[in-house]
């Protein structure tokens, strides 16, 4: 086999199967490859990636000792230890969706099927080699974050007859053009290329400049037509995701980002992002849900951390005290257990106890053991400075549940201000939900579980106007809560032109529609009928 180019490039193997070890090792020795690493474990690959510099890793997706091969990949290129001069190949024998859509996130430079052949193997060796060579200057101007002076190089190269890399060079211009903050003149040059050829690239480059250029409606015609596609449904969602956050359209916002979510789960960034989200809009399960899958994820990553299983935590008991299913709070407390178990078993040494004091506090609450909740809140000391945002927001649910309302709105005020002096304001989906917790507590000042049965008694004694309006704000905070939406919908119905008050017809609907949506129970159901056939008989239905 004769002497191949880039024969002295180092290439590192990471790979914890022997026998597909082996193949690759001798693969690439018959290929002529003379500095051949290998690596049995991703801890391995980062030391070897700390003491050398690597023009290629082909790296394994399915290493199962502790990191898996995603999670390798995405520490090394946020840790700089490697470059966009190193090229990085996956392989993998799993090809599930799930998988493929992940990685492709990740974009590395090429994804190979387990198994595959010595010649296939060489020609995607020696494709990326000669690439990252030929764009080497350009790559590295570009990991300096030396974008004016890699975007001069990348126009001089575009102005050399017939480049190479060509296409490669016009999806960095494009890339370049975007940090740089030039988006109009981004739009342009995307609409430039889409002339010369009908890139992917160039079509999501547009809608990201036309976003950061403020043309929202256009961008959203160009969404519509990329989230149909199966090759761009992922990454124009995303875009639709960030589209609507930035339109405070949050509803619209939760789907599309849940969407992709669920196309390509480990992203950890935007299970965030939805986790939050569903929060403003009270989904509760859909923000447990998203933590769970964090958590699960995070585990042995660069994201890993006690704030990820404290979190998962939070939400679920954000979710057991907006539902009523009996069985449901008994499972989530279970699973809210075992996060703090493995907290203590991820992070031995880390210092929580506050924190985990306020949950065990919440939980208390949520078991109606009030006077041991309230004993726990009360041993706590007040902090002059706020350390954890999530942390500090959880102190002031369980105060507000609890009945400190003083303590609970002086705390949501802290923390809106420490956001705002330390810049948080900058992601402002995070400040709208920190707000929107400030002001509902402030109108509203019982429990969530409280407010329901309040309103109940109130219904109970006839007190419709009273009922009703309780019932109004155990809505608002939970609105997805089936219990709560029927409960409010024959208020609505039996208050109706009494002491003045008038069907509320858009709050009506929005009972409705969780009704109908949701699973009741049999007692539910016939409650349900017998409603709606009251409000027909009223004329308050069709």
């Amino acid at each position: 086999m004769p002497v191949q180019p880039f024969v002295n490039s180092k290439i590192l193997i990471v790979e914890e199967q022997p026998l597909a070890l082996s193949y690759l090792k001798q693969s690439l020795e018959r290929l002529a490859y003379r500095n051949v690493f290998v690596a049995e474990s991703a801890a391995v690959a980062k030391e070897s990636c700390q003491l050398n510099k690597f023009e290629l890793i082909i790296c394994s997706f399915d290493l199962s000792k502790r990191q898996n091969g995603y999670q390798l990949y995405e520490e090394l290129l946020q840790k700089r230890l490697i470059k966009r001069c190193t090229g990085f190949i996956f392989t993998s024998a799993e090809t599930s969706p799930e998988l493929v859509h992940s990685v492709v996130e990740l974009q590395p430079d090429d994804f190979l099927v387990k198994p595959f052949t010595i010649k296939d193997l060489k020609l995607r060796i020696e494709r990326i080699l000669k690439r990252k060579q030929g764009l080497r200057r350009i790559y590295t101007l570009i990991d300096d974050e030396n974008y004016s002076k890699a975007l001069k190089f990348i126009n001089s190269e575009l102005d050399s007859q017939q480049h190479t890399y060509s296409v490669m060079l016009l999806k960095l211009k494009g890339e370049t053009l975007l940090k740089l903050k030039r988006f109009d003149e981004a739009k342009q040059f995307y609409k430039s290329a889409l002339e010369l050829q009908k890139f992917t690239w160039a079509k999501l480059g547009l809608v990201e400049a036309l976003i950061a250029n403020d043309e929202d409606l256009t961008a959203q015609k160009f969404l519509k037509g990329l989230i149909e596609k199966s090759e761009t449904r992922l990454a124009a969602l995303d875009l639709l995701g960030r589209l609507e956050l930035k339109l405070n359209k949050f509803e619209h916002a939760q789907k599309a980002l849940h969407e992709a979510s669920q196309i390509a789960p480990r992203n950890l960034s935007r299970q965030k992002s939805l986790s939050t989200v569903a929060m403003i809009n009270h989904d509760y399960e859909c923000s447990y849900n998203a933590q769970k899958e964090i958590a699960n994820f995070a585990r042995y990553s660069i994201h890993d951390s006690p704030e990820v299983y404290l979190n998962a935590a939070r939400a679920g008991i954000d979710f057991a005290l907006a539902t009523d299913q009996h069985e449901q709070i008994q499972k989530i407390t279970r699973q809210t257990q075992q996060y703090l178990s493995d907290l203590k078993k991820q992070f031995p040494n880390a210092i929580n106890q506050t924190q985990v004091d306020v949950l065990n506090a919440r939980m208390h609450y949520l078991k109606d053991e009030h006077k041991k909740a309230r004993h726990l809140m009360e041993q706590l000391e007040d902090e002059a400075v706020i350390r954890s945002v999530d942390a500090a927001l959880d102190k002031a649910k369980a105060f507000h549940e609890l009945g400190f309302q003083h303590k609970a709105q002086a705390l949501f005020s802290q923390i809106i201000d420490h956001c705002e002096r330390h810049q948080t304001q900058e992601d402002p989906v995070m400040m709208h939900y920190l707000h929107q917790q400030h002001d509902e507590r402030k109108d509203i000042t019982m429990g969530p579980k409280e407010l329901n049965n309040h309103a109940v008694k109130q219904f109970n004694k006839g007190e419709l106007d009273v009922a009703l309006e309780a019932f109004s704000q155990a809505f608002r905070v939970m609105p997805k809560n089936a219990s709560i939406a029927l409960n409010l919908l024959q208020c609505l119905a039996d208050a109706t032109g009494k002491k003045g008050i008038t069907f509320n017809t858009n709050l009506a609907k929005k009972c409705m529609s969780v009704l109908q949506s949701a699973e009741l129970d049999s007692e539910q159901l016939t409650r349900f009928d017998k409603l709606l056939a009251q409000m027909k008989e009223m004329g308050l239905a069709n």
